[in-house]
């Protein structure tokens, strides 16, 4: 439930934009609260978060000391609300990035089973003004003209920092839906947050990594055809959706089977950790919703010439490759016609 709430309007100070912030809270009648909550809440649909971090202590990042001191003392909220505005205010570098409205707001978090409630700050900001008419009535006919203002379709940038696991960065979720050509403005320069490693973490690694594997180093080391990386990548995501929890050795057995090229998956696997600086686990819950994301770039597609495109959903003993004089051909087996 929305408790409380400033709004501040950020410039950008490379164009020579003012800061403009507010002295005291909104005081809003419920309707308005309800509208509000709507337009900045349902923006957040992935289950992805993030954490605060800071290249020294957690203290010495701006807005995880901001949305720290607030949750302890709700008095504060003011005041913080005016630090973080006048943060995202320093940290525009871009001309590109445009001014807007900042929005602090407090939610109150419902209890749970236990008993327990878990509040949350949003920190959102308004950038992108739409066109749209006011008819009012002038004499014994109408007027129209037209203005600008906040539309309440999609939230531009968002962040929804929950009261738990403060020694870590709390946990975070984020959209930034206008980067405006700067994709570091909000993630990086203002939140800095990086991605937290949690089920949907590993999931996703877990997936990318081997999706990587199969499409690229797989066909170098073995020989290997479409059709068989359209196999393994089917059998992975099958997997994925059937089992509750990963298990490596278990995976490897029932998806590559072969010791050479679970050796060799292994190794990149090293190699891609150690290049992307993570650490991907061996053992975890699956996410479903990581599942469910990395899955549409799963799609097992053999493209013959400009002529045909083969979509391999099954079973790899149905389809047969082989050359005669006319050129290469696949040959697929089926019992029913759809």
């Amino acid at each position: 439930m929305l408790s409380k709430i400033i709004v501040h309007k950020v410039g950008n100070r490379i164009n020579q934009e003012s800061l403009i912030l507010s002295q005291e809270e909104l005081q809003l009648e419920d309707e308005m609260k309800e509208l509000l909550e709507d337009f900045f809440l349902k923006a957040f649909k992935s289950e992805e978060q993030f954490s605060f971090y800071s290249d020294t202590y957690l203290v010495n990042n701006p807005v995880y000391s901001s949305v720290s001191e607030i949750f302890d003392d709700r008095d504060k909220f003011v005041y913080e609300a005016e630090n973080i505005a006048q943060h995202l205010y320093e940290v525009a570098e871009n001309p590109r990035v445009q001014s807007g409205e900042l929005f602090i707001v407090y939610f109150e978090g419902e209890e749970n089973a236990d008993g327990n409630k878990i509040d949350y700050i949003g920190i959102f900001k308004t950038e992108n003004k739409n066109p749209f008419l006011k008819i009012s009535p002038q004499n014994e006919a109408f007027e129209i003209e037209k203005d600008y203002g906040i539309g309440l379709s999609k939230l531009d940038k968002g962040a929804l920092i929950y009261n738990s696991s403060k020694e870590t960065g709390y946990a975070v979720s984020v959209v930034d839906n206008n980067k405006n050509g700067d994709m570091y403005y909000w993630f990086e320069d203002f939140l800095k947050v990086k991605q937290r490693d949690d089920e949907y973490f590993q999931t996703q690694e877990t997936l990318t990594v081997y999706k990587e594997y199969i499409t690229k180093q797989l066909p170098q080391e073995f020989e290997t055809t479409k059709a068989d990386q359209a196999d393994f990548l089917n059998k992975s995501i099958t997997f994925f959706n059937e089992k509750e929890n990963f298990d490596y050795d278990e995976f490897t057995r029932e998806v590559l089977e072969d010791p050479n090229v679970i050796e060799s998956f292994g190794n990149f696997k090293s190699d891609y950790e150690q290049e992307m600086q993570v650490s991907i686990s061996e053992d975890f819950a699956i996410s479903e919703a990581a599942v469910k994301k990395q899955s549409r770039g799963f799609k097992s597609v053999i493209k013959l010439d400009k002529n045909f495109h083969i979509y391999v959903h099954g079973d790899r003993k149905m389809i047969e490759t082989g050359q005669d004089e006319k050129g290469k051909y696949y040959r697929l087996y089926f019992e029913e016609e759809k």
